[in-house]
Formats: structure tokens, sequence, C-alpha cells
């Protein structure tokens, strides 16, 4: 079920460096929770995502049950295509503030020679503007796990500003096309787990909001 997570936040203006440290260096000591507000797109039915925050403050991880796209003679026509919203209410000790400084995306796929498969994601604050997505492109003949990691610069590093109630978007897209592949075959490409060992981890950046007036 959908129970705690961890996330970004918003403050470029309203944030200090933690003593003894540069930004990120510096978990906040006491546990982190995120509650998931709501979960929509074709990707993922309520129920078949979950998150969880790392016991050392450092990341969190969502984990999908469902999440796949396909092609081929069992599918529907919009299965090609499977996209996941999350939204998240970040619960993070008073007077720090985060960002989220990289993130490690994890699947299987199986693309027959001519197919191709993309992954690509994005997140936001309420309220603020959406990061441009990253995209992620895979061809076959491949029938493997995929991995691929996304970093962002310490200077572009998004914050949620201090005091703010803001949640926090995972936007992530899923997309399979048959190409010049054998009709008759199916080709997919998925961000799902039965055994939880497939994941998407995001790892937090970590400031300290200064004292209010």
């Amino acid at each position: 079920m959908l129970n705690t997570l961890a996330a970004a936040v918003f403050a470029m203006s309203t944030i200090i460096v933690p003593p003894g440290g540069a930004p990120g260096d510096t978990p906040p000591p006491d546990h982190i929770t995120i509650d998931v507000v709501t979960i929509n797109g074709s990707g993922c039915r309520a129920g078949t995502a979950a998150v969880a925050v790392s016991p050392d403050n450092k990341a969190f991880t969502v984990t999908y049950s469902e999440f796949m796209a396909q092609v081929g003679p069992q599918a529907l026509p919009t299965d090609f295509r499977k996209n996941c919203q999350l939204n998240l209410r970040v619960n993070v000790p008073s007077g720090f503030t985060y960002g989220i400084a990289s993130t490690d995306y994890r699947g299987f796929a199986h693309l027959e020679r001519g197919a191709t498969a993309l992954e690509k994601a994005n997140y936001y604050f309420q309220g603020m503007s959406q990061t441009e997505y990253k995209q992620h492109n895979y061809k076959g003949p491949f029938s493997d796990d995929w991995q691929a990691t996304d970093t962002t610069d310490v200077a572009a590093i998004v914050y949620h500003p201090c005091g703010e109630k803001r949640n926090f978007n995972i936007n992530t897209e899923l997309r399979v096309m048959a190409g010049t592949s054998d009709k008759k075959l199916t080709s997919f490409i998925a961000m799902d787990s039965t055994d939880g060992s497939i994941e998407t981890t995001y790892h937090f950046a970590w400031k300290v909001c200064p004292p209010r007036p």
C-alpha cells in the first residue's frame, strides 16, 4: 500500500548551508515520512505503487507493480503508452528543506528487432514550474534489465520553499513502438516488480532553513 516517502523542496533565496558541510551533506536527524495523496495514470491503478524512505533519510524509493507498456497481438491499442503521476506530501523536520539531486530508474524490457522503447520522467512542486522531461531510449533486439540515472547539477537543484506547504509531483511515462518488428511478436518495457527488487530511487539534497524572525 501507499505509505511513507521522502521528497524534494525549493528555496533558493531562503536557505543557508548546513554548518561544516556543503548542501546535501547533512540530512535531518529525525525520520522523514511521505504520504501518497493521489495516484493517477494508465500505468498505476490505486494500490499499485508504494513509497518508502531510506533509514538514513538520504533517499526514497517508489515501487510499481503494474507499470508496463507493450505492443503485440495481445496488446490493446492504448497499451503502447503508460504513464503514472504521483502526488506526494513530504513531511520533513522543522528547519530543513530538500531537493532531488539524482534519480535511479530500473526495469525490464523485451524488444524485438526493429522495436524501440523509452522511459521519461519529470517532477515539480505544486504551483511551480515543471522540470524538463529527461528521456532514455532503448532499441531492439533487447531482453534484459535496464537502468538509467538522471543527475542534476548542484547549482540547478530546485528546493522546496522553506515554511510553505507544497506537494511534490512525479510524472513518469513508458512507451514502446513496434517499428519494423514482426507485428505477430510482443515487445514491452516495464517498471514493475513482483518481488520488490525493481524500484525507482530519488536521492535527496538537503539544506537548513534560516530561523524564522
